[in-house]
């Protein structure tokens, strides 16, 4: 199984498991556990999930899910900006602890930036990470701009989770650069991109065929071709857990991944970042 070093020297899996939409009204949320169970069994131990996921669902199913199984996951959870303050943070940090019912979180991450300046933000997680609320922080959708305005703290910072996918290559450009030189490793939500649009992509049914594969599994296996990056679909059905976990054996050749660049060409020139 492929693992990724975040900068402490702790390896966590290359690919682990998403949950947004997870814990919403009108969802299963036993099947969603046992999906996220499954997903431990097959090695998928890292579980991403947020406060706003469900408005804290997500984050009750995960806790069904790792219920008696903590030591096994890297746990992560995310903050709402308007609640990564000084005085928000805390609360917020310990509402999404007793969602969870857990009493730390391996990663905690800004989830995208809002008027809280970066440094407040910064210094309330390096106080919870002192209290033992954390191991670590992190940030998510921020861009090199943003990153550098952290100054020194950016060697604390775990990691910066971005949308990446075959149709969303901006951060190809000088994101994923910047966190490699930086040693920081990049999570890539929405791996396989959002409403099935991706995967009907004929590009994807050729190379997938080729490898008596799936479109997804290629989807996800370029995502994980690239050194430093944790992938974190989201599966909620057995099947899809399955077909996400066996994406680690597909090795792309250098004439697949040179099709991909045709049918989805890399980024010449700087993008905003993108985001879901």
């Amino acid at each position: 199984m492929a693992m990724v070093q975040l900068p402490d020297g702790t390896e966590v899996p290359a690919l682990g498991q998403g949950t947004w939409r997870m814990g919403e009204r009108g969802g299963d949320r036993r099947a969603q556990a046992a999906a996220l169970r499954l997903g431990l069994d097959l090695g998928m131990t890292l579980i991403d999930t947020a406060e706003m996921y469900g408005e804290g669902g997500a984050e009750e199913v995960v806790a069904e899910a790792i219920a008696g199984r903590r030591d096994e996951v890297f746990l992560v959870s995310k903050v709402y900006p308007h609640n990564a303050s000084r005085g928000r943070l805390p609360r917020a940090l310990e509402a999404s602890l007793k969602r969870l019912r857990v009493e730390r979180l391996d990663l905690y991450l800004l989830h995208w930036r809002g008027g809280v300046p970066l440094a407040e933000t910064v210094e309330a997680m390096q106080r919870a990470r002192a209290e033992g609320k954390i191991a670590r922080w992190g940030v998510s959708n921020l861009d090199v701009d943003d990153l550098e305005e952290l100054g020194p703290a950016l060697a604390d910072c775990t990691t910066d989770q971005v949308l990446w996918n075959l149709e969303a290559r901006g951060v190809e450009f000088d994101l994923l650069p910047f966190c490699a030189k930086h040693g920081m490793p990049v999570m890539a939500y929405s791996p396989i991109g959002q409403g099935g649009t991706l995967l009907r992509e004929s590009t994807l049914e050729v190379i997938a065929a080729r490898h008596d594969a799936t479109p997804a599994q290629v989807a996800l296996a370029f995502v994980l071709h690239r050194p430093g990056v944790i992938a974190i679909p989201k599966a909620a059905d057995p099947a899809h857990v399955r077909e996400n976990a066996a994406a680690r054996a597909l090795k792309l050749a250098v004439s697949d991944m040179k099709e991909l660049d045709s049918a989805f060409p890399p980024p010449r020139r700087k993008r905003p970042l993108e985001m879901i």
